[in-house]
């Protein structure tokens, strides 16, 4: 039983790190993977309606309190953390949501424990961050994109050497708005307010999504995961690659539900928030049905 009230914020202490969350909403819980301070931006307050958010910091959004080393960093750790906060928080079972680099952690987290997990969601994530596939993303910009917006991209990208050597600490997030064009419909929008006040640890950055995720295979232990999976594409996102890359993938997967939003790129529970939010809680009802 969920015992944490709607509107609820604290902290989950881990080793080094005090990993926050944030409770907002009504219904079935789902936890939402990433900072407890950017995420609860980018998901609508329709949702919130039906679906009780529980946003959750991992270590790469938390200041650690001690000397930490890669091995904090794994991947089982991270997912035992999930684990740590859904205990403390009285969730039971879950819907387990990962947008971009923590889709990864969702699917794994659902493998690692499938007994705590009604529904997966994964948001926006590439099949893997591999130089191959990097590649095809490379390709897809080059061969896909109109002029404005390669235009727009140059010009952001001619600021952000300055902009890191100035502030070498923010340079994940300096990074994530200088590549606007590549993450948003709007190529013209900017989503520095989204990441104000948003503390980020670029050890776990570049250990997980560097190399971690550079080198996962999602497809293993896939077989034996009886979760249903919404896996939602934005399909002018040029930040990872093309939504037709999963296509080798789909097969793995024992129950996938895939769409993908014509009018999104990075962050299709914000730019298309309307459409998102029924096209996910459609398929949550249509699952329940099922079962």
């Amino acid at each position: 039983m969920n015992t944490e009230k709607n509107g609820a914020r604290g902290t989950v202490r881990s080793g080094s790190f005090d990993l926050g969350y944030c409770v907002e909403g009504e219904g079935k819980p789902a936890l939402v993977i990433g900072s407890s301070i950017y995420y609860p931006r980018i998901f609508s307050a329709n949702l919130r309606k039906s679906l009780k958010l529980v946003f959750v910091d991992h270590r790469g959004f938390v200041r650690p309190s001690g000397e930490v080393g890669a091995s904090d960093y794994e991947l089982d750790i991270l997912l035992d953390d999930i684990e740590r906060v859904r205990q403390h928080l009285g969730l039971g079972k879950i819907i387990i949501i990962g947008h971009s680099g923590h889709g990864y952690m969702a699917l794994e987290y659902a493998k690692r424990y499938p007994q705590h997990v009604s529904h997966v969601v994964v948001i926006c994530t590439g099949p893997n961050h591999s130089a191959e596939l990097a590649e095809v993303k490379e390709r897809h910009w080059q061969e896909a994109v109109c002029p404005e917006r390669k235009a727009k991209l140059e010009s952001d990208l001619a600021l952000l050497p300055g902009e890191i050597a100035a502030s070498p600490e923010t340079r994940f997030v300096t990074y994530c708005v200088r590549m606007g064009a590549r993450s948003w419909y709007d190529h013209a929008f900017d989503g520095a307010s989204l990441w104000e006040g948003v503390h980020v640890n670029m050890a776990m950055f570049d250990r997980v999504f560097g190399e971690i995720f550079r080198d996962i295979d999602i497809t293993k232990g896939l077989d034996a995961l009886n979760v249903p999976v919404f896996l939602a594409l934005g399909r002018f996102d040029y930040l990872v690659a093309p939504y037709w890359t999963w296509e080798p993938y789909r097969a793995s997967f024992r129950d996938l539900t895939v769409r993908v939003f014509d009018r999104s790129s990075h962050a299709p529970q914000l730019e298309e928030s309307d459409a998102f939010d029924a096209e996910l809680l459609r398929w949550m009802r249509w699952r329940e049905k099922a079962e």
